[in-house]
């Protein structure tokens, strides 16, 4: 059932192994999508976890929602959409706060799950915010250097842990920005595992099952 008491709009499945307090999983799905799509997964993430899906704030034409807007010129190079995004981070950020008064949340243990924009956010959200996350999953997506500011700040991004993967035939976001971005992670020491698969711009099986394995063991 679709929650709507607080400032964004999600969908919750709530620990089966209760303990006082339980770690958090946020799932943020892609561009034009909404938070029942990787909602799907929650059965299969782990027991002891919160599994909060999340709803995109801006509404597209065709019904589904987006972190942020995208647009093309005549050549067809792509523009993101910088204010909302940053508009969208902000609320993420101040949601999660909501949550944590609301539920028994462990505060020390609260990651991202992204697929495509939702993981372009999810690697804003914790090199802007690193002392707010544990882990974090992005699929198919990329670092957009506008929406953080690493160098100017004196970052700790020694408690992160990230699990990036993408398919190597990608036609939306290709295979080599995802490559680009764990440069990035690595210029800045920040521990990852990386993986690509035989697929396009979704999550395979084969992606699932590994990515729940290494879920398991951090």
């Amino acid at each position: 059932m679709l929650n709507e008491d607080l400032s964004i709009k999600y969908l919750i499945r709530e620990p089966q192994l209760k303990k006082s307090k339980s770690p958090l999983l946020i799932l943020l799905h892609g561009f034009g999508s909404n938070e029942s799509d990787l909602h799907s997964f929650a059965n299969y993430l782990p027991e002891n976890h919160f599994i909060v899906s999340i709803r995109a704030p801006f509404k597209l034409h065709n019904g589904g929602f987006a972190w942020y807007n995208i647009s093309f010129d005549n050549e067809m190079n792509k523009f993101n959409d910088h204010k909302q995004a940053e508009k969208s981070l902000k609320m993420i950020v101040n949601f999660i706060d909501q949550l944590s008064k609301k539920y028994l949340i462990d505060n020390d243990h609260i990651s991202l799950l992204g697929f495509s924009q939702g993981t372009i956010l999810s690697y804003a959200l914790c090199l802007n915010y690193p002392e707010k996350f544990k882990n974090i999953i992005g699929f198919s997506g990329y670092i957009d250097e506008a929406m953080i500011n690493i160098a100017s700040k004196n970052k700790d991004y020694s408690e992160l842990n990230l699990y990036i993967s993408h398919g190597k035939d990608d036609p939306v976001i290709p295979v080599n920005w995802a490559r680009k971005s764990t440069e990035i992670l690595k210029n800045y020491k920040i521990n990852y595992s990386y993986s690509e698969f035989d697929s396009g711009h979704t999550i395979s099986p084969e992606n699932f099952y590994d990515f729940k394995k290494w879920l398991e063991s951090n």
